[in-house]
């Protein structure tokens, strides 16, 4: 199921926006990652525990917004990539979400539940 997230002129660089696909018990949980003119998606579940990654509303990033950050265990990832290079899960990658941006607005596709 594809999804509209939101405008790229809308979100800062780098910055986050989460979303979601589906209703009931086990939506699909996710977040756009805008670095540049690039946007990255990944599903919300940290590769540690399997909890979302954020406390807060679209707040994925570490400090100095140069990574993405679990706010749980303090697991780092990169932005392009979802590679774990730091912290618990070191080494094991979030799931990327297939994400265009057609005229300025941001797609995403993905199942419609976990």
């Amino acid at each position: 199921m594809e999804i509209a997230v939101g405008r790229i002129d809308e979100l800062d660089d780098p910055g986050c926006r989460e979303f979601q696909i589906g209703d009931g018990d086990w939506p699909f949980r996710g977040f756009v990652v805008r670095k540049g003119e690039t946007v990255y998606a990944y599903q919300n579940f940290c590769v540690h525990v399997g909890h979302p990654l954020n406390w807060s509303p679209d707040k994925f990033l570490t400090r100095d917004k140069s990574a993405l950050i679990c706010a749980s265990h303090g697991a780092s990832y990169e932005i392009e990539t979802g590679y774990c290079f730091a912290g618990p899960g070191n080494g094991r990658t979030l799931r990327r979400v297939d994400v265009a941006v057609r005229d300025g607005v941001i797609y995403v596709t993905g199942p419609t539940s976990m």
